[in-house]
Order: C-alpha cells, then sequence, then structure tokens
C-alpha cells in the first residue's frame, strides 16, 4: 500500500530527565484481538486499529486482498462496519484510510482517488460522507489533502501537499472553512499529527523540517500562535531532532525526539513547556511516545535488541507497563505496535504476525 511520508512517521514536562532504568510494573489486563472481515492476510495487508475513544469504539482502516484500504469502525461488542469514501478508487494502494474519531464517532480521513491524489473526508455518526479539499491542495499523484484528526467540536486539521510537492499544515472548521498554516520556521514543511492531534481548546501539536533537515516541534494555539520546541538531547545533524506529536486537554503533548546516535527516545511536553524525556525499561533500539490520554497516560511502543517491537503504557508517576499480544510476531519488524489510548486507558494499534500480516488488539488494563 502506497505511504504519505508524514503518515510514516507517525505521523503526532518540566526538566529534562532521562528515564532511569526501572523495572516494568506487573499490571492484570486483558488482551482482545480483532480482524475486519475483508481483511487481506498477506504481507503488508491486514487490519489496522487505530483511534480509540471512551467505551471502546475503535477505528481505524484494513487492507484488503488487491492492497486497497477501507476503514472501519469497530463497536464495544465486537461487530464491525467497513465503509468506503464514495469517490475513493479500488486500485493498489488505493482506498480509504481512517485517522481520527471524536466522541460523536464522527470519523475523518483520507482516500484516494484513481489518479493517485489524496483527499479529506468526514464521515458522520449516521455514516454520511462529506468530502473535501483544502484551497490549496495540489492534484498531481502523491499530492492532494490528507486529514487526521477531528475534535469534539467537528474541527479538523491535517496536512496537505501543495502544487510544488511541500507538506502544509490545514484547519477546517465546522462550518467547511480553511486555515492553511506553515510553523514558522519550516523549510521543508510543516506536520500534523494524528488521532490526539487537534484537543478541544483548538490547540494543534507537530514537527516540522527546516532548511538543515532537522526536525523540530511546535504548538499552534487556537489563535495561530506558534511555540516552537526541541527535546535537550535531541540530536543536530540531518534526519535528527524533535517530533511533537499527541495532545490532551490540559495541553501536554507526547512525542519522540532522535539524539545525536540516532536512537529515538520518547518525550513528554507539559501545559508549562518543560519537557522530560523518557525510555521503556526493554528499550535497545528506541522508544516511541505515540499518545497521551486525558489523565496523562501515554501509549507507545519501543523495539528491543532484535528490533521486535513491544507495547507500553506509561502512567503518570512515571512507570511503564510493558505488553506484548499473543501471537506477534518475534522478528525484525514484527510484534506489537500500539498507537492510542482513550480515557479510560485502554489501547489499541495493530501487533504484525510471523507472516508480516497486520492484526487489531485492545489492550485493557484491569485494576488488581
Amino acid at each position: 500500500m502506497k505511504r504519505i511520508s508524514f503518515l510514516l512517521l507517525l505521523f503526532f514536562t518540566f526538566l529534562v530527565s532521562v528515564a532511569s532504568p526501572q523495572a516494568p510494573v506487573c499490571r492484570r489486563h486483558r488482551i482482545v484481538t480483532f480482524d475486519a472481515p475483508h481483511a487481506g492476510t498477506a504481507a503488508g495487508q491486514g487490519t489496522f486499529g487505530f483511534g480509540i475513544i471512551r467505551g471502546n469504539w475503535i477505528m481505524g482502516y484494513y487492507v484488503d486482498g488487491n492492497s486497497v484500504s477501507h476503514g472501519f469502525l469497530r463497536a464495544p461488542d465486537g461487530s464491525m462496519t467497513e465503509f468506503d469514501a464514495p469517490d475513493a478508487a479500488a486500485g493498489s494502494g488505493q482506498g480509504t484510510v481512517a485517522w481520527g474519531i471524536n466522541p460523536e464517532r464522527s470519523i475523518t480521513g483520507y482516500y484516494v482517488d484513481t489518479n493517485n491524489v489524496g483527499h479529506g473526508y468526514l464521515r458522520d455518526r449516521e455514516g454520511t460522507f462529506t468530502e473535501f479539499d483544502v484551497p490549496d491542495a495540489g492534484v498531481g499523484t502523491g499530492q492532494g489533502t490528507y486529514a487526521t484528526t477531528i475534535n469534539p467540536e467537528g474541527v479538523i486539521a491535517g496536512t496537505f501537499i501543495d502544487a510544488v510537492g511541500m507538506h502544509r499544515g490545514f484547519l477546517r472548521a465546522k462550518d467547511g472553512s480553511f486555515t492553511e498554516f506553515d510553523a514558522p520556521g519550516a523549510s521543508q514543511g510543516t506536520w500534523t499529527d494524528g488521532f490526539a492531534g487537534l484537543n478541544p481548546a483548538g490547540a494543534i501539536p507537530g514537527f516540522y523540517v527546516d532548511a538543515s533537515n532537522v526536525t523540530h516541534g511546535y504548538l499552534r494555539a487556537s489563535d495561530g500562535s506558534f511555540t516552537e520546541f526541541d527535546a535537550p538531547d535531541a540530536g543536530s545533524a540531518s534526519g535528527q531532532g524533535t517530533w511533537g506529536g499527541s495532545i490532551n486537554l490540559a495541553g501536554a503533548i507526547t512525542g519522540y525526539y532522535v539524539d545525536v546516535n540516532n536512537v529515538m527516545h520518547g518525550l513528554l511536553r507539559t501545559r508549562n513547556g518543560s519537557i522530560i524525556e523518557f525510555d521503556s525499561p526493554g528499550a535497545v533500539q528506541g522508544t516511541y511516545g505515540s499518545n497521551i490520554n486525558a489523565a496523562g497516560v501515554i501509549a507507545g511502543n519501543y523495539w528491543d535488541a532484535n528490533g521486535v517491537s513491544h507495547g507500553f503504557s506509561r502512567a503518570p508517576d512515571g512507570t511503564f507497563t510493558e505488553f506484548d499480544v499473543p501471537g506477534a510476531g518475534k522478528a525484525s519488524g514484527q510484534g506489537t505496535v500500539p498507537y492510542t489510548n482513550n480515557a479510560e486507558g485502554a489501547v489499541t494499534g495493530p501487533y504484525i504476525d510471523g507472516n508480516n500480516v497486520n492484526h487489531g488488539f485492545l489492550w485493557i488494563p484491569q485494576s488488581r
């Protein structure tokens, strides 16, 4: 399946303290696995659980046997609704991708047409689609509009690629009007995050790339003002830097940075602007902070010495619970890959089995 670079990145605090080695916290939990009914079973195909909201409603997409993407919504009882944007094409690498859901179960994302151009869409709770394009989005192959997140008010944010191939941010108001934006220091593009990349206050976190190919985090406030930030230990060479990602109601942001040795580490930026750097205890090849919920719990993944991915849930006090989905592969590039968590701390994402096929999972923490 075709991928746009900003989506691969996933693609979206106090004084600095790199987390000291500590044992994972052992808590009881329950894991449910699932597959969309029409998901493909070849390498690179399968089911990608992406966004989870209160009550364990899960949104995501699946890739079928022809490598076409389709959206889905999974209810708490396990039933699934599959959907496609009306104008989505049905060729390999085309189709419909779901990236954002709000508490009203309105879903946003993008679809790819017959010319391989991306377009945004909004699917409301009743299943009605509104398709849209940012005014300055390009219409060439690989260009277009890529909606990534929707807040409770129905405001949508995302990234668009213009006619010269530049990635830029956008905000779509509930009335359908657009605001386009670029981070002040961006010379090679501005990106937004998926799922929780726009909070109810209208704040948008993300990252931009400067003229030296170094990445920096940013926070765009509802008034349009920008605050740029970097993790203290982030590298400053090409391909290194800081990636801002998910934001919660309090304004705390998680993401990651790449250090001078090209190793990835998680980060938490508090609402006052201070940054905490962290590593999951079992991490050897890197830690990625993927999503932060309203309580400040961070979900993400880390890689061990063999390049296998494992999931974690990091509590606000800095303790970690590491986990693996049964059936996850144990070779490099396989394993458990959490994407998002909800207010109750439940986590969803895909796991990659020994045949490199993707499957959805739901990790539910249990009290002792």
